[in-house]
């Protein structure tokens, strides 16, 4: 799955990226710092998806997904000089691990296959956000374009796939129409161009704004495994799920900026609530 993503999706950047012209930078040690970026943003993460969804759902693993904001502030807190240590961030970082234990049900649990594979989805989580970091510290600033980096990024994840090829081979995975149309879909449009629309994201917006992608993942995940998959989703998740975004949303400071939106919009009538719909358009 990860050999078939990584491979399929450096093959559709390097076609868009000679069609387009775009260059590739001659630097060494920003090929150096890509190639950390595709070992913490692709190569890992994907493998530990990968293994861990064989043990749970994809609704659990797209819930637990949503962590990556609060692995992003985590890290950000430790590398990055403007993202210091606040109270909203400590409350966020308590309450997304509140909705953490909420989703595996923290109250039930056993050892097993079960509880690894989520221990995995958290693992690919926390590579996630080290990648996010990685990438705004060292590989944002030099404003390169965003298919170059992206390009770079997935092509050094797929030559790492193709020197692990004798070791991943074995057993000789089965290859039906269905299992080919997923893992090229997964490749082309989930790791190629979403990873361009990615590092564009985090050079404009930073490190954790653009982490928070990840709150679609759990309403697309757990809405599709249920009904396509046949998935049964639990009480908990939906619920742990939410509390997971709203320490998302109180770790980043935005609880403020809500409140003075809803103040506004609250004392506000006609030609003021048309300014700012005319604003939103």
């Amino acid at each position: 799955m990860v050999w078939g993503r990584l491979v399929l999706g450096a093959a559709a950047l390097v076609v868009i990226s000679a069609v387009t012209r775009t260059p590739l930078p001659g630097d060494p040690r920003l090929w150096g710092h890509l190639l950390a970026v595709a070992l913490l943003l692709c190569v890992v993460p994907f493998s530990l998806f990968a293994w861990a969804e064989q043990h749970v759902s994809s609704g659990v693993a797209s819930v637990l997904n949503a962590t990556t904001p609060l692995m992003t502030v985590l890290v950000g807190m430790a590398a990055l000089p403007q993202e210091r240590l606040s109270r909203d961030r400590v409350a966020g970082l308590l309450l997304g691990f509140a909705g953490v234990l909420v989703v595996i049900g923290a109250w039930n649990l056993t050892a097993g296959g079960e509880l690894l594979g989520q221990l995995a989805c958290l693992g690919a989580t926390a590579s996630y956000g080290l990648a996010f970091v990685y990438l705004r510290r060292f590989v944002a600033s030099r404003n390169l374009p965003a298919l170059t980096v992206a390009t770079v990024q997935v092509v050094l994840g797929g030559l790492v796939m193709l020197v692990a090829t004798p070791f991943i081979a074995d057993p000789t995975p089965i290859l039906t129409g269905r299992v080919v149309a997923a893992v090229v879909l997964l490749g082309v449009l989930g790791t190629g161009l979403a990873y361009v629309w990615n590092t564009a994201i985090v050079g404009r917006w930073g490190a954790t704004n653009a982490s928070t992608v990840t709150y679609l993942t759990p309403l697309v995940g757990v809405l599709l495994g249920v009904l396509i998959l046949g998935e049964s989703a639990t009480w908990n998740q939906p619920l742990g799920a939410l509390v997971i975004v709203a320490g998302v949303v109180v770790a980043q400071g935005r609880l403020p900026t809500i409140r003075s939106k809803l103040r506004h919009s609250r004392g506000g009538r006609g030609d003021r609530i048309a300014e700012h719909e005319d604003h939103s358009i």
